[in-house]
């Protein structure tokens, strides 16, 4: 341990430890935009390039980044002198004088880390007048990007190169002129991006934000030829009551529900029975493929990996498209529920398909770009027309004037709104990988599963392992969340060392709880444990908590699909995957 005193107060720290994070241990809050940490889930990387977190340290003529500074044996620190507190003012300042002074109609007003410093450092002039750098923007099916706003902290860098390896952002040019962007300041849509979002999760401006569809979803409300239905993602409803003033982890389904009729969707479903059907599908392709190895076929393909991510579905057809026979055929609940949706229920409803828009409410900005997809679309009509986040939602939500936090608690609307606790689990990651064991194991054995959790597989480890025993059979399982901790699994696949029969990946940190249109967690990783106890709790509330146990899901078989992996089944709720390596 390290003992040091920080602000006349004594501290002892482990080695290692920075003077930002030991001074947070004992509630003093310094300044910080460049930094981003979200311990136990990613890799942290700080490149102290903002100096806002700068602090005097006794025997140091300079000011020193607090982010970057490790903390020393007797060290003396001052977080609030009058010379520290000049520096930051000034640094701020300096960054304002090349950064647009257009806040109110910024996407990232009240949002915006920048903005909320300003106050604190109670900047009312702007001194220093000049130049201001002009730069690219962009506006893809996903993410907007504004780099007029870009105050070169660097953390869309960090969180893009460092946690997710998809490696598309860095600095580009030099001096005034320099800018984040990828290799030759190309455009998004020219490169390996995933659309993962986690840039905008973690950009303290407005330089990078999600595409907005709330104006769209409006004009389709108010349209009378239209019906309009929602399907909000199991995460989202974890996380919603965040941006009303409640606590992280407040459940708030019933007011979800309450909430979208207000707002005029004709039909308000639930995107948790297609996790449902998922289970039945993904389920029944992992027993397919565990069949023919038991019985000795050399030519499986395994471990089989889970499909419910876009974003991770985008990043190995990108970056392993030698590999694209592993991971499950299923297509993701969101869309699943659409093409169900535009089938099943708009014919028992006789609605036309061109009439009939399908809404995704998704803690996820790479669901924008899902719903493009060519192969979830029938003669150019989405099965999914588009999504909106869980942030636009809420802004939504303000803007018709509905006080969130008194309306009552509503059900689902039926059939397509009764789900099992397995379907909540999706929004955490290892959720996938318990849901299907549920049902695997039951199916397999035709046993009752003795104990229903499966612990082993929870918790915000990068990469976590279980061996489940089925019969005497040692299944092996591994679940991983963030690209990086992917990118890990699939090179030890790629060189044939990947002993797992079945692998869940989500490529946000913590899962969908973590997603990048969730309300922003600014890297505190206590907010997604608390989303994600919440989603434990939302299971363990519900009647039935196995997905092959959904009354609403057998009935659709009975009814219409027949049976998992049937012809209506793979022709509805599989998809394939695309070579989209850049050459």
């Amino acid at each position: 341990m390290i003992n040091l005193t920080i602000d006349g107060r004594p501290v002892s720290v482990p080695k290692g430890t920075t003077v930002l994070d030991a001074a947070a241990s004992i509630g003093i809050n310094i300044p910080a935009l460049c930094h981003i940490d979200l311990k136990g889930t990613c890799v942290h990387n700080a490149p102290a390039s903002c100096r806002i977190c700068v602090v005097e340290i006794e025997g140091r003529r300079n000011l020193a980044p607090s982010c970057a500074t490790q903390c020393m044996e007797g060290m003396v620190v001052k977080t609030n002198s009058a010379r520290v507190v000049r520096a930051r003012k000034t640094v701020a300042e300096l960054i304002l004088s090349d950064h647009p002074n257009d806040c109110l109609t910024c996407p990232k007003c009240n949002d915006c880390e920048l903005q909320k410093l300003v106050t604190r450092f109670n900047i009312r002039e702007m001194p220093y007048k000049g130049e201001q750098s002009s730069r690219k923007k962009e506006q893809t099916v996903a993410i907007t990007r504004n780099m007029d706003k870009c105050i070169l902290c660097r953390r869309c860098e960090s969180v893009c190169n460092n946690v997710q390896t998809v490696g598309v952002l860095g600095a580009v040019r030099r001096g005034f002129d320099t800018t984040i962007a990828p290799t030759f300041d190309r455009m998004f849509t020219e490169t390996d991006c995933t659309y993962c979002g986690q840039c905008v999760a973690v950009c303290p401006t407005g330089a990078l934000t999600e595409r907005d569809n709330t104006d769209r979803l409006l004009e389709d409300l108010c349209n009378p030829d239209k019906v309009v239905v929602a399907q909000p993602a199991p995460a989202v409803r974890v996380a919603l009551g965040e941006e009303f003033g409640m606590e992280p982890g407040t459940i708030v389904t019933g007011k979800l529900a309450t909430a979208l009729r207000y707002l005029g969707f004709d039909h308000v479903f639930d995107t948790d029975f297609g996790a449902d059907l998922t289970i039945m599908e993904e389920g029944a392709e992992i027993l397919k493929r565990l069949k023919a190895y038991l019985a000795g076929d050399k030519n499986v393909k395994l471990p089989i990996m889970t499909s419910c991510c876009p974003a991770w579905v985008n990043f190995y057809e990108h970056n392993f498209p030698d590999l694209l026979e592993y991971p499950s055929s299923a297509k993701s609940p969101a869309q699943m529920f659409g093409a169900i949706a535009k089938t099943y229920w708009a014919q028992k409803m006789g609605i036309p398909r061109e009439k009939l828009v399908v809404v995704s409410i998704m803690p996820c900005l790479a669901k924008k770009y899902e719903c493009e997809r060519d192969e979830f679309k029938v003669e150019g009509n989405p099965d999914v027309d588009y999504s909106i986040s869980t942030r636009e939602l809420a802004r939504l939500i303000k803007r018709s004037n509905i006080d969130f936090k008194s309306l009552p608690d509503t059900d689902f609307d039926t059939p397509m709104g009764e789900s099992s606790g397995a379907a909540a689990i999706f929004g955490a990651t290892g959720g996938v990988m318990e849901a299907a064991l549920r049902t695997v194991y039951e199916v397999f054995t035709g046993r009752t599963l003795p104990r229903i959790e499966f612990n082993d597989v929870r918790g915000l480890e990068g990469i976590k392992e279980a061996t489940i025993d089925i019969d005497g059979f040692p299944l092996k399982v591994c679940v991983a969340h963030t690209l990086g901790n992917a990118r890990l699994l699939m090179d030890r696949l790629r060189e044939g060392k990947l002993d797992y029969h079945v692998v869940e990946v989500m490529a946000c940190p913590g899962g969908c709880v973590g997603g990048a249109g969730q309300p922003y967690h600014h890297g505190n990783v206590e907010i997604l444990k608390a989303r994600t106890r919440a989603i434990y709790r939302e299971d363990e509330g519900k009647p039935i908590r196995k997905s092959h146990e959904n009354p609403d899901i057998q009935k659709l078989y009975k009814d219409f699909l027949g049976e998992p992996l049937g012809e209506r089944s793979e022709k509805l709720l599989h998809t394939h995957y695309f070579d989209k390596s850049i050459k």
